[in-house]
């Protein structure tokens, strides 16, 4: 087998960095490749891996932005400076590698980055798009950008949340209705700068023929989304979690390595999950980029106590949520019910989701649905509470409880606020002893049994990976 050396290039958010650092560990760990990340200065100060793996180096420039991006920031001027040092450090890689008689044999590249695929093509270097979301979502914004982007939006016009409303895309088994689909695609649109990217990503592909892509999931996950379009080769390699939370062939990786905040979590952290009853924390989190608004979390909070089991809720510092707030007082200090909240629970600024999932104590995980913690929670054998936001976590949602059935999905109220007694009324079915609670937990062993199997030696993402090298290798 031809002696790989990779160059890895992300996007600079956590969701990013994350499951392409993991796949890079897999490709040293399995096949004894090199790996050069390429990353942003302010990514790479706060990639916290205990230890870099052997075959493992850094590249990191500045883009400009080297406390990183503030969400007031102009977007486009952020964007076009990331393209401009990015393509910089990666020409002169490039160049160096094959001066010194090793040059890269691939370049892999995250979504919102289409440039790399060209500058790639300039460089005459092979490259492979690694797509982090589901295999799904891909399948969505394909037919949306060809030719159902009309068909959509009449089918649903300006009424977003009717779900009697639905629509049926070639090749995928379910009834999509408005809410399940990525939020640009709809009325409402929160995600313009993200669309000309994934437009021009998908123009790129169409210049290749069948290009292969590698997706952050497993055959048994999405068989029909991954064979849904003839013209790509779409391939799972998935999931992209941590092995010693997955299939324990390194125990000493127990960590992603990107991590954009400051860990709270302590020892006394894990003794206070230690120190509950098997089965019976509710994890409360939104992710590393969502934010909510003060009635929300209200409700929340309010569902929580209502509820009364213990919960672990993960509530970032207002300056890290949106960037231009200064004010220092915690969150939870705005709280019109925090003493009951600190009774009852434990609020933490940041912690190992991981960590926290693979707890014994864990019954629930009430999530904002991001792509990296829906596997997290399959691969950890935890039922949910599908609470989406934005983006692609509405159709993560629709996933987790019509397809994997691992979930129950919250109803927002006409003013798009989940009411506490809604969340409570799902932290019930999920929990509880009735049969819908059994059927969840039942299910969610399984597909922690599935994922498991999947990235074992002769797995279907094991072997999936390896014919990737040989094809790419040929």
């Amino acid at each position: 087998m031809v002696q790989h050396r990779f160059l890895f290039l992300t996007y600079p958010a956590q969701g990013h960095i994350n499951p392409a650092l993991q796949l890079a560990k897999r490709l040293i760990r399995n096949t004894g490749a090199q790996v050069t990340y390429v990353t942003s200065l302010y990514a790479y100060r706060r990639i916290v891996n205990g230890s870099t793996p052997n075959g493992l180096t850094y590249a990191p420039y500045s883009d400009g932005y080297d406390d990183g991006f503030k969400f007031s920031d102009d977007v486009d001027h952020y964007m076009s400076e990331l393209r401009r040092a990015g393509s910089q450090v990666i020409t002169d890689l490039v160049a160096s590698s094959a001066k010194e008689g090793h040059p890269y044999t691939c370049l892999v590249y995250t979504i919102l980055l289409p440039w790399a695929a060209d500058l790639a093509r300039e460089l005459h270097l092979p490259s492979v798009l690694a797509w982090i979301q589901a295999a799904t979502l891909f399948d969505v914004y394909y037919y949306y950008l060809s030719g159902y982007k009309d068909l959509i939006r009449e089918s649903f016009g300006t009424d977003t949340n009717d779900p009697s409303c639905s629509i049926q895309l070639p090749g995928l088994p379910l009834d999509l209705a408005s809410r399940d689909l990525p939020s640009f695609m709809v009325a409402e649109n929160s995600y313009n700068f993200a669309l000309p990217l994934f437009e021009k990503q998908f123009e790129l592909l169409e210049r290749e023929t069948k290009p292969i892509i590698l997706v952050n999931t497993f055959d048994a996950l999405e068989p029909e989304a991954l064979k849904a379009i003839d013209k790509y080769n779409l391939i799972g390699i998935g999931p992209l979690i941590p092995s010693a939370f997955l299939d324990g062939k390194d125990p000493s990786d127990t960590s992603f390595g990107g991590d954009l905040f400051q860990k709270s979590m302590d020892s006394s952290c894990i003794e206070w999950l230690n120190s509950k009853p098997e089965g019976s924390v509710i994890y409360v989190s939104f992710g590393s980029v969502s934010a909510l608004s003060k009635d929300q979390m209200e409700e929340i909070a309010k569902g929580l106590l209502d509820y009364g089991r213990p919960f672990l809720w993960v509530i970032r510092e207002k300056e890290e949520r949106n960037g231009q707030d200064n004010e220092t007082e915690k969150e939870e200090e705005k709280f019109s019910c925090r003493e009951e909240l600190k009774e009852l629970g434990k609020i933490v600024l940041w912690c190992s989701q991981l960590e926290v999932l693979s707890n014994p104590s864990l019954g629930c995980f009430v999530t904002h649905c991001g792509w990296n913690s829906s596997m997290e929670s399959l691969v950890s054998g935890v039922p949910v509470v599908a609470f989406p936001l934005w983006t692609d976590q509405r159709t993560n949602a629709k996933l987790i409880e019509d397809t994997w059935k691992t979930g129950v999905r919250v109803a927002p109220n006409e003013e798009g606020i989940v009411v506490g007694e809604e969340l409570k009324r799902c932290l019930e079915l999920v929990m509880g002893s009735g049969e819908i609670g059994e059927e969840l937990r039942r299910n969610a062993k399984k597909w922690k049994g599935l994922a498991r199997e999947a990235v074992s030696e002769g797995g279907s993402s094991d072997k999936n990976l390896m014919a990737f090298l040989d094809q790419i290798g040929n």
